[in-house]
């Protein structure tokens, strides 16, 4: 109820050039173990909507914001993926978070964004962002729904088609394992699989995660790893004759159930840990006399390693999305409010798809 008697005012400031009050989002200290929503402060800060002139600045109106597991990664004390990555580095106390999101430009200095433009990219934990211009792009939503641009056409997308189509590099008939199946990715994954002409395993943790991916998105199988005791004999169970391509989100004792169960020439995308993200003591161990006499290729990458790809990935599916071959999952809450819940959240395995947070009208 708040957004909708604020936008009007909202507007009339915009038309006299004045300040706001800016919301956002911090951690009162770094993060070492699980969230957990005390982690977590708002603050707020005077915010100008219009740009100085000679300024290369863009100010931003946040919609809606990807919530990402990789992010509890910047927010530790350290972690190696701070120094391997410029996507990936420290977030400090009581500095603004950024994060993958869309948003609508109410200002700009940069002669590439116009007021009113749709963007994509990078913003912020909060109700504006100030960018230059850095990983932002213009959106042409082309008819579709703005959350589809931060998950199924955004780079949830994009991982889970570069990553089975790139590092896995499937053949039609091809026995395919995806763990966190019915996460944002692990979705995509079994969906682009089932389509190419793959047999599609996934695990996900829930009777009714399990039920949806197969009635809904046309799983061969799912099983609950929270029912099963011993996941090496699950997936010999689901995989007789072997596994040919794993597509991993977790981590752990899965890819290494995993690892045991794969096939001659095997492929392991490794696209997220998030089992071992908040417990060092499930860091995965494979068995590597595996990995070297059955030749099985084990490769991590990251979304923007394939950015050259996004207009095939997108033109793929676009088309699987007007055919009604590919079927979203999202998962959207309603405002700045619900961020820190729907980040601890993702670490419950409480999200089924895509988890994104609307955080003010359009």
């Amino acid at each position: 109820m708040m957004l909708s008697w604020l936008y009007p005012l909202e507007k009339v400031l915009h038309s006299l050039g004045m300040e706001v009050t800016n919301k956002f989002i911090v951690i009162k200290t770094q993060i070492d173990g699980k969230p957990q929503e005390s982690d977590f402060e708002f603050k707020t800060e005077p915010f100008s909507l219009t740009v100085k002139p000679g300024s290369n600045d863009i100010i931003i109106k946040n919609l809606y914001m990807s919530i990402d597991p990789y992010q509890i990664n910047r927010m530790k004390t350290m972690s190696s993926s701070q120094k391997a990555s410029e996507f990936a580095v420290g977030i400090s106390p009581g500095k603004v978070i950024d994060a993958y999101g869309v948003g609508k430009v109410i200002a700009s200095g940069n002669p590439k964004f116009e007021k009113d433009d749709y963007v994509v990219g990078l913003i912020s934990w909060g109700e504006y962002s100030i960018s230059q211009g850095f990983i932002l792009n213009k959106l042409d939503p082309m008819g579709f729904p703005l959350t589809y641009h931060v998950g199924l056409l955004g780079l949830s997308g994009l991982t889970a088609y570069s990553g089975f189509f790139e590092i896995c590099k499937p053949k039609k008939g091809e026995k395919v394992f995806v763990s966190a199946a019915s996460g944002s990715v692990g979705n995509l994954v079994g969906q682009y699989a089932k389509h190419f002409g793959c047999y599609v395993v996934g695990c996900a943790g829930s009777p009714n995660k399990v039920k949806l991916l197969k009635e809904k998105l046309g799983f061969d199988e799912v099983f609950n790893y929270k029912e099963e005791t011993d996941l090496n004999s699950t997936l010999q169970r689901y995989f007789p004759n072997g596994i040919d391509i794993y597509f991993d989100n977790v981590g752990g004792e899965m890819l290494e159930a995993a690892i045991s169960n794969m096939n001659m020439n095997g492929r392991v995308a490794l696209c997220g840990i998030i089992a071992e993200y908040t417990n060092a003591g499930k860091r995965a161990a494979p068995d590597l006399l595996n990995v070297i006499y059955k030749r099985i290729t084990i490769q991590g990458f990251l979304s923007g390693d394939y950015m050259s790809l996004f207009p095939e990935f997108l033109t793929t599916t676009i088309d699987h999305l007007r055919t009604g071959k590919i079927h979203v999952l999202e998962d959207v809450s309603v405002g700045l409010e619900g961020v820190p819940s729907a980040f601890v959240g993702l670490f419950r395995g409480d999200n089924v798809g895509k988890r994104i947070v609307q955080v003010s009208l359009d």
